[in-house]
C-alpha cells in the first residue's frame, strides 16, 4: 500500500479520524455561523474580530495546563470528560439561537467557553496520534489530520452559508451540537495500547508544568519550531478574522458567499495537503514554510484588491494551499521533537504560541482594519509575512529522521547504602559526574558535547547545571546538575532517549576512563 494511505490500515485510526472529521464539519458549520451572527449584531470590525479571538484565547490560557494533565492522568478519560462537556455546552448554546437570546456578549462569552473545553482535549488528541500507527506512519498520520481539519474547514462552513437562508440562524448551532457525538462514542470505543507502569508516583499537577516549560525551553528544535510558528501565525491570522467583513462590507456577499468562500480555504487545504510529501522531500521543511509565506502573502494582496466574488474566492484557494503546507509542515517538525513522557505539554505549549499568536494577530489587525480599512490592513498583513521569512529563516525545523527519541533506560539505579531510607518526595538532589580526558586533543569534542549534555539534563528535570574544572589536574572535569525531589531524578532515568544515550557514548569515548557518578540530596 502507498506510504501515505498507511495509517487507514489500523482501524483505531480510521475509525477516530472519521469521527473527528465529521465532528469538524459541525464545528467548522459552528464556526462560520458565529462570524457571520457577529455581522448581524454589529459591523464594528473589532467586535467581528473578537469572535475568533474568543475562540482562540483559551488556547493562549489554558493549552500549558491542559497539556500537563494530558501527561499526568489517563488521556482517553480526559477526551471523554472534554468532549462530553463540549457537546453539552454546544448544545445550550445552539437552543440559546434558536430562541433568539444572544447578544454580542454572550456570543463571545460562549465561544470562550467552548474553546476553553476544547482547549482541554486539543493536547490528548495530538498526543494520542502516535499511540494509533507505528512510527513509520506518524508523519502521513499527522498529514492527514491536518487533511481532515481543512476537508471539514471546506465542507462545513460552504454546508453553514447553504441551510442558514433556509433554515436559519440556528440550524449550524444545533448541527454542531449533534456531530459531536460520533466522536464522542469513537474514543469511548478506543482501548489506548498498554504502557509500561512506572514504578514512580505520579507527578504533580504544577510540577508537570514547571518540567514542561523547563523541557520547552532547553528543546532547541521545539524552539525553532515556535519560532517559525509565530512568523508565520502573526500576519496569517489577519485573513481569518477580517474575512467575515471581506464577504460583507468588501464584496456584498451574503451568508452562502462567506461560506463558499471558508469552503474554498478548507478545498485549497486539502489540494495543498495531497501534495505536501512530495513537496517536503523535494524542497525540506524550511524552504516549504518560505513558500507557504509567499503564497499567503500573494493571497493577502488578493484579499486587499478583492471587489468581486471571484477574486476572493482565488485568494481563499492560494490562502488554503499556503495554510496547510504551512501548519503541517510545523505540526509535523513540534511532534517529532518530543519524545512520548512530554508529548502533551511541549504540544500543548506549541499550540498555545500558534493560536496565541493568532488571538493577538487577530486583535491587532481587526484594530488596524477598523483605523485604516479592510485593504489596507491586508496589504500591511502581506508585507509583514514577506519580511517575516529572512527574519525566521535561521529557525530550522526538524524531519525527526536523525534523532531517536524513544527511551533507552541506559541509566543505572543510584547506589543507595542499606538502612538509608529516601522518601520519593526528599530533595533536592545534587548528581555529580567525573570525567577524565584521554588526551588534550579531546578538549574541544569534548565540550563541543557537553552543550547537547546540559540541554539533557535541563530538558529532563534539573534546574540548575555547572561543568568545573580541576586546577590541579586539567583535563579532569566534574559536571554537575541539581533536581528537585529523588522521585524527579528516578524520573530522569526513565526519560533518558536513545539519541541522548548516542551523545553519552561519544563522550565516553573521549575519556581516559568510565565517569564517575555520585549522588547528595539535601541534608537540612
Amino acid at each position: 500500500m502507498n506510504s501515505v494511505w498507511a495509517p487507514f490500515k489500523y482501524k483505531a485510526f480510521a475509525v477516530i479520524w472519521t469521527a473527528t472529521v465529521v465532528s469538524n464539519i459541525g464545528g467548522w458549520m459552528y464556526s462560520a455561523a458565529a462570524g457571520w451572527l457577529m455581522t448581524d449584531l454589529t459591523r464594528d470590525p473589532l467586535l467581528v474580530s473578537l469572535v475568533l479571538v474568543a475562540n482562540t484565547l483559551p488556547l493562549l490560557l489554558f493549552a500549558v495546563p491542559a497539556g500537563a494533565l494530558t501527561d499526568i492522568v489517563d488521556r482517553r478519560k480526559l477526551l471523554i470528560v472534554g468532549e462530553s462537556a463540549n457537546t453539552i455546552l454546544a448544545a445550550i448554546f445552539a437552543w440559546m439561537v434558536w430562541a433568539h437570546h444572544v447578544s454580542a456578549t454572550s456570543l463571545l462569552l460562549f465561544m470562550f467557553l467552548i474553546g476553553v473545553f476544547g482547549t482541554v482535549t486539543a493536547p490528548g488528541w495530538s498526543a494520542i496520534t502516535p499511540a494509533l500507527v507505528p512510527k513509520d506512519a506518524l508523519p502521513a498520520a499527522i498529514s492527514w489530520n491536518s487533511v481532515g481539519v481543512n476537508l471539514s474547514r471546506a465542507i462545513g462552513p460552504a454546508l453553514a452559508g447553504a441551510i442558514i437562508g433556509p433554515l436559519g440562524i440556528a440550524a449550524p448551532f444545533v448541527i454542531d451540537a449533534v456531530s459531536n457525538l460520533g466522536v464522542n462514542a469513537a474514543i469511548v470505543w478506543w482501548r489506548e495500547p498498554k504502557k509500561s507502569p512506572s514504578r514512580l508516583p505520579v507527578e504533580r499537577f504544577g510540577s508537570a508544568m514547571s518540567v514542561g516549560f523547563r523541557y520547552a525551553r532547553n528543546n532547541p528544535a521545539l524552539n525553532s519550531t515556535l519560532g517559525r510558528s509565530i512568523a508565520f501565525m502573526l500576519f496569517a491570522s489577519s485573513y481569518w478574522a477580517l474575512l467575515p467583513l471581506v464577504a460583507r462590507s468588501q464584496i456584498h456577499g451574503g451568508p452562502q458567499i462567506y461560506g463558499i468562500l471558508l469552503g474554498a480555504i478548507g478545498l485549497g487545504a486539502v489540494c495543498g495537503a495531497v501534495a505536501i510529501p512530495k513537496w517536503n522531500k523535494r524542497v525540506g521543511p524550511d524552504r516549504l514554510v518560505a513558500a507557504a509565506s509567499i503564497g499567503t502573502a500573494i493571497a493577502l494582496v488578493l484579499f486587499g484588491l478583492a471587489r468581486e466574488p471571484l477574486v476572493a474566492l482565488a485568494a481563499c484557494i492560494v490562502a488554503g494551499v499556503a495554510w496547510i503546507v504551512a501548519v503541517a509542515t510545523l505540526n509535523v517538525s513540534a511532534q517529532v521533537a518530543l519524545p512520548d513522557w512530554v508529548r502533551g505539554r511541549g504540544l500543548a505549549i506549541y499550540m498555545a504560541v500558534l493560536f496565541g499568536t493568532m488571538t493577538i494577530g487577530s486583535a491587532l489587525w481587526g484594530e488596524v482594519a477598523a483605523i485604516a480599512g479592510l485593504p489596507l490592513a491586508h496589504f500591511a498583513a502581506a508585507t509583514g509575512m514577506l519580511l517575516a521569512i529572512p527574519l525566521s529563516w535561521p529557525w530550522k525545523l526538524e524531519r525527526g529522521a536523525q534523532f531517536d527519541l524513544t527511551p533507552s533506560m541506559t541509566w543505572p539505579q543510584p547506589i543507595v547504602s542499606d538502612g538509608v531510607d529516601i522518601d520519593a518526595n526528599d530533595g533536592p538532589v545534587l548528581v555529580t559526574v567525573q570525567y577524565r580526558l584521554a588526551s588534550e586533543a579531546n578538549r574541544e569534542p569534548f565540550f563541543a558535547r557537553l552543550v547537547w549534555l546540559r540541554h539533557e539534563r535541563l530538558r529532563d528535570g534539573a534546574f540548575a547545571w555547572g561543568i568545573f574544572e580541576d586546577t590541579a589536574q586539567p583535563g579532569a572535569f566534574v559536571e554537575t546538575f541539581k533536581v528537585d525531589s529523588w522521585a524527579e531524578h528516578l524520573r530522569q532515568h526513565e526519560r533518558v532517549t536513545h539519541a541522548d544515550a548516542e551523545v553519552e557514548n561519544h563522550i565516553r569515548a573521549l575519556l581516559a576512563a568510565e565517569p564517575v557518578v555520585t549522588h547528595f540530596i539535601s541534608a537540612m
